[in-house]
């Protein structure tokens, strides 16, 4: 049984012919509002402030043209095997049917960490900005239920007193059940919540816009110098400190390949796909690049090292109370739907990979009146709600990125080798010069990946090493094309 056994391409697009019970009901607007979704939340609304004041000052707008440049190369990779192969699984049935099953299960598994965790990670911000919220009604949740019970100091795992973070389990298990009565329900929801949070980002930016040609002496002031001194430390500030800075935010693009781990749900595959993952990818970049402007042009990005920089950076310059609750709503909107897309993309994956065999058929079942893979949008629901209760968010996040990086740079080597073996296949979409694109999108993720600290790569490696248990332990054994 060989570990590069491959799916071929026929029987993939076979697979993305039938409907295996879910309903098309997504066009090419709900796509570019789930990957939007998905991708505006904590990345802009906590990171931008935070990396702007340890380590790239207002240079961090250079940061999110860095971070978007990769995650380019990534979705040019993404659209090209979405719209040839339009089935649910996103990265991990791109590289069955191009690297071969062992690198489809690392894939797989790395998924699980980028939807997972990342849905973990935000719940656990939207439980700390919900309690700055209510602090500003004098409302005071208690630690003992609104914090982490464990963290990681020095390397060693330590109890902080607290019982469990019950706001960021709550809304995990809202949101699962959101997503348990039916997809278009659920795109219903997320749809809402993106209009709202980005409608109040361009508002945010036009305050910023008004505010400069009121204040221009004071903005250039906050800008200058643009690229601070380096301290003579690496990553802190200088040039290194863009590319430090665009690690720590690249947190903020992950999730915008959750547009095709929905191409089953998708009327037009082959056409929508693309227009959904580049789209989203624009539109974000551009919010990002036009925000993260405003945010150091209106205070000191020295000052910006808070839990809620943008309301921060309201308070200081005495904007109108309406505004900043605007900005508040915002930001609960925002880390909502990440939260909501994140539960939404991890059942996804499962219900591919139990269809391959690799995991036991219960994943694959489909609920038979809302449509949906009940049991695994339970499993994950509830996982993320246990995660995100126990630990706080410095222990997630760039475990977080590591996974998605390395499941990146395999998509962009897929689109290298399926290029070389099947040379004429259909290709709706081809991603433009190859194999410069490829090549580079995965030179930039291995970079990135070797930016990240050696505990991250620790924890990388012991997650792996439990995924790789399984798959010699069950996978290999039970997988379709093994018989």
């Amino acid at each position: 049984m060989s570990l590069l056994r491959t799916k071929s391409i026929a029987s993939l697009q076979a697979e993305a012919s039938a409907e295996h019970g879910y309903k098309r009901t997504l066009g090419p607007l709900s796509l570019i509002s789930l990957g939007i979704g998905s991708v505006v939340g904590a990345g802009i609304f906590v990171q931008a402030g935070q990396s702007a004041a340890l380590y790239a000052g207002p240079a961090i707008a250079l940061s999110f043209i860095v971070s978007g440049i990769a995650c380019l190369f990534a979705g040019l990779c993404y659209a090209e095997l979405a719209a040839m192969i339009p089935v649910s699984g996103s990265a991990y049935t791109y590289t069955y049917g191009s690297l071969g099953e062992f690198f489809a299960w690392v894939v797989g598994w790395c998924l699980v960490l980028e939807y997972l965790f990342s849905g973990a990670a935000v719940a656990v911000s939207w439980s700390g900005a919900t309690r700055d919220i209510l602090r500003e009604f004098n409302v005071a949740l208690p630690d003992i239920i609104a914090r982490a019970p464990l963290d990681v100091i020095d390397g060693r795992l330590v109890t902080t007193g607290a019982l469990i973070n019950f706001p960021a389990v709550f809304i995990s298990l809202l949101l699962t059940y959101i997503l348990y009565i039916g997809i278009k329900e659920s795109a219903n929801f997320n749809n809402l919540m993106v209009i709202v949070k980005v409608g109040v980002l361009l508002a945010l930016i036009g305050y910023g816009i008004w505010y400069f040609f009121g204040h221009r002496a004071a903005v250039l002031a906050n800008w200058t110098p643009f690229v601070p001194a380096n301290t003579g430390t690496f990553g802190e500030f200088g040039w290194s400190g863009i590319f430090r800075g665009a690690g720590a935010i690249f947190f903020a693009y992950v999730g915008f390949d959750c547009v095709s781990s929905a191409a089953q749900e998708t009327k037009n595959p082959q056409r929508d796909l693309p227009i959904g993952l580049l789209g989203t990818l624009a539109a974000v970049s551009f919010l990002f690049i036009a925000v993260s402007l405003v945010l150091t042009g209106v205070v000191p990005y020295a000052q910006l090292n808070v839990d809620a920089p943008f309301i921060f950076a309201l308070q200081q310059i005495e904007a109108p109370a309406y505004f900043r609750y605007l900005i508040e709503a915002a930001t609960l909107a925002g880390l909502t739907s990440v939260i909501l897309v994140s539960l939404l993309g991890q059942p996804r994956i499962f219900y591919s990979m139990a269809r391959d065999g690799l995991l036991p058929a219960y994943f694959a079942k489909i609920h038979p009146k809302y449509g949906t893979p009940h049991i695994t949008t339970w499993i994950t629901g509830i996982s993320c709600a246990i995660i995100s209760g126990l630990f706080p968010l410095n222990v997630l996040g760039e475990l977080v990125s590591i996974g998605t990086l390395l499941a990146f740079a395999l998509v962009c080597a897929g689109v290298l080798v399926l290029r070389r073996t099947q040379p004429d296949l259909p290709r709706p979409f081809r991603t433009p010069w190859v194999p410069a694109v490829p090549v580079l999108g995965v030179v930039i993720c291995v970079l990135q990946m070797f930016s990240l600290p050696a505990v991250t790569w620790i924890n990388l490696i012991v997650w792996m090493g439990l995924g790789l248990a399984i798959y010699f332990g069950y996978s290999r054994r039970h997988s379709h094309l093994a018989r």
